[in-house]
């Protein structure tokens, strides 16, 4: 822990991230951030580079050797670990967050991981839980050419992942142009789908056309899934989907909204999934809103989603896929597991003894904080469920927005939250922000799905639910 200290009073001196702003900028000579292509020299994944590259190489390099000694992870792990090139875009963002915002807790990357695109509202099902509230597409959408405009800047900020999401977003005529392009630039491009449309012809286009992770909705077992996604049979056509997502090589995410609806479904669809030979399975809050406001009753009681957090955690140690969830609470469920594991949203990271301090870094809820979502007619929000419009693509630099946005940082602090910022846990979770703000119309109050905060779910419950 002390390591951590001292490489976090280096990092936060104003030399230190002066100097990393300096060489944080996109490099046109050499088509890359430039703090990318340092890694890239200093990791020995490249040799040649322009003359400022090369000196951003010889600044960033201290920096990870600091950085890797203070999580007690050798040079060599760490070059071996990013032989991915995502992972070293990833890195790269890392970096430029110590530039402009120091190391904090939760830590605060220096562009978002990943930007969930919302690329259509067009839809060819009528689920209940939708948050976009689906069917048709909106008349303002983007175009091809402004989709691909904001590929180009969304790459020049840094964005490690953009996740094409909708409606359903393979019901777009352009979709493929748009992936193969963002893949073309070095982003991971992943697609969340109800699955129903992947043809084993449509799982090879995917792949074909930069497509690395296919998200595939699944909500319970064969009639509680119809029901919920409002067409008879689409269950038949999301499992068949989802097998042919596997047999093209894609990285399959199945995930399920759980409600009140499907809770007891849900060993039976991780049974599945780990018959289907998916990667992961995740658990997705239900929050109320689009579509979802209508159905309120569905959300699970605070004992509920605890108790299938602790299912969840467990579960991992004995299935042969990973188990994750968008509730927040379930690092925290972790730590008090005393397990090895600290669960995000992106991966499960084996972090043996450094769980904790790790887990603080990583943070929970990411809102604003690790991700924001783009709106299909190019409106910014902190989050996919999180209505809140902070910017839009054709009038705002996706820099500044980032860097500066005043709602955006009131969700990276959370000491300030009402209720969990007083919670010892804070930094490891802080509650789901858009649950916040979808019960109680101000993101700063307490997530009423915790087991913490079970006198806010009592309010949620008379006034709303009951």
């Amino acid at each position: 822990m002390d390591r951590v200290r001292l490489f976090a009073e280096i990092a936060n001196n104003p030399l230190t991230k002066n100097t990393l702003k300096l060489i944080s900028n996109y490099c046109e000579n050499c088509g890359k951030n430039r703090l990318e292509v340092a890694l890239e020299l200093a990791l020995g994944y490249r040799k040649n580079a322009c003359w400022k590259c090369k000196f951003a190489a010889k600044t960033v390099k201290p920096v990870l050797k600091r950085g890797a000694e203070a999580f007690n992870v050798t040079f060599e792990e760490l070059k071996e670990k990013f032989t991915d090139p995502y992972w070293r875009k990833g890195l790269a963002s890392v970096i430029k967050g110590i530039a402009h915002f120091g190391v904090r807790k939760p830590f605060v990357p220096g562009a978002p991981f990943q930007v969930v695109w919302d690329i259509t509202y067009a839809c060819n099902l009528r689920c209940k839980h939708c948050y976009a509230t689906a069917g048709k597409a909106l008349e303002d959408e983007l175009t091809t050419e402004e989709a691909l405009d904001v590929i180009d800047r969304l790459n020049k900020l840094g964005t490690t992942i953009i996740a094409f999401s909708g409606g359903e977003p393979l019901v777009r005529r352009d979709i493929f142009d748009l992936t193969a392009y963002a893949a073309d630039k070095g982003i991971y491009v992943a697609i969340a789908t109800n699955g129903t449309l992947i043809t084993e012809e449509r799982a090879r286009e995917m792949k074909e056309n930069g497509v690395s992770y296919a998200q595939i909705s699944l909500d319970g077992l064969k009639e509680t899934h119809d029901k919920f996604r409002g067409i008879k049979g689409c269950f038949d056509r999301t499992v068949e989907g989802i097998k042919n997502a596997v047999k093209a090589g894609l990285f399959v995410n199945v995930s399920m909204t759980v409600t009140r609806y499907n809770y007891n479904d849900v060993p039976a669809v991780v049974e599945l999934c780990e018959k289907l030979g998916v990667n992961w399975f995740m658990h997705y809050n239900f929050i109320p809103t689009g579509r979802g406001r209508e159905i309120i009753e569905a959300d699970i009681t605070p004992e509920q989603r605890e108790e299938l957090l602790k299912w969840l955690y467990e579960k991992n140690y004995s299935s042969n896929i990973s188990l994750l969830s968008t509730a927040p609470q379930f690092a925290r469920v972790a730590l008090q597991c005393h397990g090895s594991i600290v669960p995000t949203h992106f991966y499960n990271v084996n972090a043996g003894e450094r769980l904790r301090e790790l887990a603080e870094f990583i943070g929970g809820c990411g809102a604003g904080r690790f991700y924001f979502a783009i709106k299909a007619n190019g409106d910014v929000q902190p989050c996919v469920f999180f209505p809140l419009k902070v910017g839009n693509v054709r009038e705002d630099d996706l820099e500044d927005l980032w860097l500066h946005n005043p709602v955006f940082e009131d969700l990276r602090d959370k000491d300030i939250l009402e209720g969990c910022g007083s919670c010892s846990f804070r930094y490891v979770c802080g509650g789901c922000r858009a649950r916040a703000y979808n019960y109680f119309g101000d993101y700063l109050k307490p997530d009423p799905g915790c087991i913490n905060n079970k006198k806010w779910w009592e309010i949620v419950a008379e006034k709303v639910i009951a």
